[in-house]
């Protein structure tokens, strides 16, 4: 046995998921691997994960991080290492204080935090680029330049209310989520909640200055990157290049049998836990296989961000007047600023999880034609179905890679942080989808997503590229990534 390895990841299932994969495959070259979460975590993790004996989950409870490692050393040794969501920062200190080396993961791709990194040395600034202009990259893809408008809608002030909880390479700026006058606090911690430091939310990222990602990998001895040389090759290499630390991409970390099924129905509920739905898994299969061929458009925004309400209400309108099946996923608190009810651990308020957008009336008018999920959704399997034609999407990481390895092409519509870079790199670089809208700055209506719907499902060219893209990508576990887990290995036991 190799020793222990802490894992540490940041709330919500976009960051867990990732994490309970790594696990696996830390187990795999000799570790334990020891996932560290909030109890209100726990049921989202599988029991055949939970079952898994050279995997322990590590519940933290009201005595808080640093007292549950303190006490634990009194008894056992001490991990070889420490493998920390690179938005736990506060959590990274606190391993560090019981002298653990620590690995920074971005549970995100590399090309958000290559065309940050790239942007700041590159000194580009608001005097530095005009209205229509564009500033190539360099070291990056031509594709990737960036535009004047897209420089001010990522540093400048966000269009529906306060800024965004989450960040980073994997969301925006790693600040605390913007939920009154400090950081959020919890019953599961007994404070100040890991991660979010002590004080008031920090500033949103300044033009021309070094990413907030940069700070945070300091003192690591490497950098992990839920990614892989196959699909973002330009954007490793530069991190290697540029940072003065290993860099591995060890991803896209997704379930053993997504890259075992090429070809054939993932389903979901095999490794997913805590599925609260208005529809089994079943039901969408059979809804699913009463539908012709590509026909279907997926619309779904993840469980932790999602457009205004009025921008929900435009979506509406869009799939109620086309003649196309669809699948709409709503989350319980749709069209609500702010992070979903249960984030950062505690009991929910049934309260807070009311309220949220639903399209009754479209519900009503669509018929059999739509189905609308409220709550989980089984993700893979729909991408995975052949009657799935495109993704509306706002290509967080995990939903970006789980579509480019089943060939389904995206219409884009991004809504904080790196998913508008995720969606620049499909669009622009892999040209495997449309963008819902040229500029953000002002609401999507109806108009836009009903072009964007037909321009997505019934190009051919882009289907044939999207399924070009996941022969070369969607097989297997990317060599790349195997690689890269034997070597981070092949560092710890040095």
């Amino acid at each position: 046995m190799g020793g222990e390895i802490l894992v540490v990841p940041f709330f919500g299932q976009g960051h867990l998921f990732p994490c309970v994969e790594l696990c696996k495959h830390l187990v795999a070259r000799g570790f334990k691997a020891t996932l560290m979460i909030p109890s209100s975590l726990v049921s989202s993790v599988a029991a055949s994960v939970r079952e898994n004996p050279e995997i322990e989950i590590l519940e933290i409870d009201s005595g808080g991080m640093e007292g549950l490692l303190a006490e634990r050393f009194e008894r056992l040794s001490k991990p070889v290492c420490a493998v920390v969501d690179n938005m736990m920062s506060s959590s990274k200190e606190v391993v560090g204080r019981f002298g653990i080396r620590t690995v920074s993961f971005f549970t995100s791709g590399a090309c958000s935090a290559a065309v940050e990194h790239c942007m700041w040395k590159a000194g580009v600034t608001e005097d530095a680029i005009k209205p229509g202009e564009t500033r190539t990259l360099p070291g990056l893809p031509p594709e990737m330049a960036v535009s004047y408008s897209e420089i001010k809608r990522n540093f400048g002030p966000p269009l529906n209310g306060p800024p965004p909880f989450g960040a980073g390479p994997s969301g925006g700026p790693s600040d605390p989520p913007m939920l009154g006058a400090g950081p959020p606090r919890g019953p599961v911690f007994g404070g100040p909640l890991p991660g979010f430091g002590g004080g008031p939310p920090g500033p949103p990222p300044r033009l021309g200055g070094a990413p907030h990602w940069i700070h945070e990998v300091e003192g690591s001895v490497g950098l992990m990157v839920n990614s892989c040389d196959e699909l973002e090759r330009p954007f490793i290499g530069y991190l290697s290049k540029n940072l003065d630390l290993p860099v591995w991409g060890v991803g896209p970390l997704l379930p053993e049998d997504y890259w075992k099924s090429s070809g054939a129905l993932v389903r979901d509920g095999k490794f997913r836990a805590n599925r609260r739905s208005n529809y089994s898994e079943d039901e969408v299969v059979e809804w699913l296989d009463s539908k012709p061929k590509a026909s279907v458009l997926y619309a779904s925004f993840g469980s932790e961000v999602g457009p205004s309400k009025e921008e929900y209400e435009q979506l509406a309108l869009a799939l109620g007047e086309s003649r196309r099946p669809f699948i709409w996923v709503l989350q319980q608190n749709a069209g609500k600023h702010g992070p979903p009810p249960g984030l950062f651990g505690g009991s929910v308020n049934p309260r807070e999880s009311d309220g949220g957008y639903f399209p009754h009336d479209l519900a009503e008018k669509v018929g059999k034609r739509g189905l609308i999920i409220r709550g989980w959704a089984p993700q893979l399997m729909i991408l995975s179905h052949p009657s799935t034609g495109g993704f509306l999407s706002h290509c967080g990481w995990n939903s970006t890679v789980e579509a480019i390895g089943r060939g389904v092409p995206f219409l884009a519509w991004p809504i904080r942080g790196d998913q508008f870079f995720n969606a620049k790199l499909v669009v622009s670089l892999l040209k495997t989808g449309y963008m819902v809208a040229d500029e953000f700055s002002r609401s999507v209506e109806k108009e836009l997503i009903a072009k964007g719907m037909e321009l997505v499902m019934s190009d051919e060219e882009m289907k044939k590229r999207a399924e070009a893209v996941a022969a070369e990508f969607g097989k297997c576990f990317p060599p790349s990534s195997v690689a890269a887990l034997d070597a981070f290995r092949d560092l710890i036991r040095s």
